[in-house]
């Protein structure tokens, strides 16, 4: 068994045209096709705004940036608790 990846594009039509190795001609073939649409990555340019991410301009007034004590600072992280394991009684 042997598999091909590539990526292309299906237009209106949608046929979808693959080009195999001259050796496989003149054979039977098994052919699974398994396809995944393509998600655009996002880029740093195409950051929503608190507005298109369904923020309410009451919440951005009223929440965000209305801190005005001194800056928050996080405290030191307690060491990691060790605790007993749980025993399961075998039956």
């Amino acid at each position: 068994m042997e598999s091909i990846k590539i990526r292309t594009h299906i237009g209106d039509d949608g046929i979808l045209q693959i080009q195999l190795p001259p050796e496989i001609a003149n054979q039977e073939l098994d052919v699974v096709i398994v396809f995944q649409p393509v998600i655009p990555e996002p880029s740093q340019t195409t950051a929503k705004t608190p507005q298109e991410l369904g923020y309410s301009h009451r919440f951005l007034e009223n929440v965000i940036g209305s801190w005005e004590g001194e800056p928050l600072e996080r405290p030191e992280q307690l060491p990691f608790e060790n605790r007993e394991e749980i025993q399961w009684p075998i039956s």
